[in-house]
């Protein structure tokens, strides 16, 4: 499937109700970026307010024009992942998250449930280095996502969730026809305190290994200007595609003479 430039970027947006004066402050909060992103094209992704106001956000958001991750990262038994999933039709988020360590039999109902949203599986999260993934997983974070990454091929998910510097692992695996989505991104213009990610990449570095979309959270949400954050992070998206179509270009012509 062929996306647009703005259907590339996703919106992580994510509030403590610490800061923003509990739950309903962040919800106001979501509704406030959401109003200022209508129009752009762009997906926003929800979780923890999804999970504590309920999933009418998910009309909410679609009433702004706005495409929906519903970012739930689903781990349970199969009977509870396929009820997850017939709930979820009725709001009709573009995308849902779960954990491939839910099983090939749960993700497979949760996917048949969905059959017009593209679900993606999470494989190893972003915010874990190779000590904790060896300690979690017994592998290093390579082996976790290829591991996850045919689960989630045998499931019939729409796509992955993996650690940007773990794209070109998968993309060269020619039997994983996934879709790559990486968080873990940030701009080149953006620093961000107290940062989580320990796996990251600027945005046209991950488009050029073979990302589909990437998810940026914390550099656009805390921005002085949202909108004009998106514009600049949709112009290092651009580069990217840029940068490999000259290189598809230039295959093709060696191919030529050879």
């Amino acid at each position: 499937m062929s996306l647009k430039l703005e259907e590339r970027l996703i919106v992580a947006a994510d509030f403590s109700p610490r800061k923003c004066g509990g739950i309903s402050g962040v919800e106001h909060s979501v509704m406030e970026l959401a109003n200022e992103l209508a129009g752009t094209g762009v997906y926003i992704k929800v979780n923890s307010v999804l999970r504590a106001v309920g999933y009418k956000l998910t009309t909410s958001l679609h009433d702004l024009g706005l495409k929906v991750v519903a970012d739930l990262k689903l781990i349970d038994i199969p009977a509870t992942m396929e009820i997850d999933g017939e709930m979820l039709a009725e709001v009709r988020p573009e995308i849902v998250t779960c954990m491939c360590n839910a099983g090939v039999d749960g993700l497979h109902r949760l996917q048949r449930t969905l059959p017009n949203t593209e679900v993606l599986g999470v494989t190893v999260l972003t915010s874990l280095n190779e000590e904790e993934c060896q300690a979690i997983f017994t592998c290093s974070t390579k082996a976790g996502v290829l591991r996850f990454g045919r689960m989630a091929q045998l499931a019939g998910l729409s796509g992955l969730i993996l650690s940007p510097k773990e794209i070109e692992v998968v993309r060269n695996r020619f039997e994983l026809s996934l879709s790559l989505n990486t968080p873990g991104i940030r701009p080149e213009w953006s620093l961000v305190e107290g940062d989580d990610q320990s796996r990251v990449l600027t945005p046209r570095q991950a488009i050029m290994n073979g990302a589909k979309r990437i998810v940026i959270g914390r550099p656009i949400t805390q921005a002085g200007s949202p909108k004009d954050a998106v514009k600049r992070t949709l112009e290092e998206i651009e580069s990217g595609l840029t940068e490999n179509r000259k290189k598809l270009q230039e295959s093709v012509s060696n191919l030529k003479f050879k």
